[in-house]
């Protein structure tokens, strides 16, 4: 939500956000950062988890004082108190999108058509979850927030070495989420950035992380949705955010090492102070 002051009265623009996960406890995880519960929207082929988020109190806001008389024991000094709209408030979409980049691009597709369909297109589409870290960048427990968000294994083998879709001649491998927001997001959490790898194979080898980190040295984090949901996003032309929290290191498969339940909790953390980024966001990227 957009809040402006103009002549004493506040006044505000709404912001629509759609939040893709991958799996219902993901989204449950991020619902919990708001007050509200939601309510369910069913669409074609999925459903919506809608969180109406209120504007602050109008007395939240400063104002600059009207004709204040001095201040004594039996009187308080008299403010202009602005008058917000009545129905100012911003809207989050939450959707469990699917596991993998074809279905969280399906769904999230599905969701920003609908919303174009109805007059309501959405300003900024979020990719959220939980995900592995590369260490010692991210380990696990902490936040990571895209600055690109890249597949990592779209392309061909060649007797070179791999090479991405765009190498031979077509496609897009990455998309960059806009760089304020980036910024202001990760000064909220506290979280890292860096290039969040999309992958349709999880990485379960020190090896295949060792080949990972040497094809992309800026990567922190790897996860199976964002590109999925950035294409969909920017065939909308609708700006996308990647975060995610860390539940386990990139490389060998240790279940024991996993923290699903800590990340899952800083999931919701995180979701909380990135609302209030979202809302003073100015799209100016």
């Amino acid at each position: 939500m957009v809040v402006q002051a103009q002549e004493g009265r506040l006044t505000t623009a709404s912001v629509r956000v759609l939040v893709a996960t991958a799996v219902p406890v993901e989204r449950d995880a991020v619902a919990r950062a708001f007050a509200s519960p939601p309510r369910e929207v069913p669409l074609p082929g999925t459903t919506l988890h809608r969180v109406e988020h209120p504007a602050p109190p109008a007395e939240a806001a400063v104002a600059p004082l009207v004709d204040a008389p001095a201040a004594t024991p039996a009187s308080a000094p008299a403010t202009a108190v602005p008058v917000a709209d009545a129905d100012a408030g911003s809207r989050y979409d939450l959707l469990a999108a699917g596991v993998g980049p074809a279905a969280a691009a399906a769904a999230t597709g599905a969701a920003l058509t609908a919303a174009a369909l109805a007059g309501q297109p959405y300003d900024l589409v979020v990719s959220a979850g939980i995900g592995g870290g590369f260490p010692p960048d991210a380990p696990v427990g902490s936040v990571v927030v895209a600055d690109e968000i890249t597949v990592a294994d779209l392309g061909a083998e060649t007797a070179d070495g791999f090479v991405s879709v765009t190498g031979l001649g077509f496609g897009t491998v990455a998309h960059h989420p806009p760089r304020s927001l980036v910024r202001d997001v990760a000064a909220a959490t506290g979280g890292v950035t860096g290039t969040v790898l999309t992958v349709s194979t999880v990485t379960g080898s020190a090896a295949r992380a060792d080949e990972l980190r040497a094809r992309h040295p800026g990567a922190v984090a790897e996860a199976m949705e964002g590109f999925g949901v950035a294409e969909a996003a920017a065939a909308h032309g609708c700006p996308v955010l990647e975060i995610r929290t860390v539940s386990n290191p990139v490389g060998p498969r240790d279940r024991a090492a996993w923290r699903i339940p800590e990340a899952l909790a800083a999931l919701t953390e995180a979701f909380g102070k990135t609302v209030h980024v979202v809302e003073s966001w100015k799209k100016h990227d």
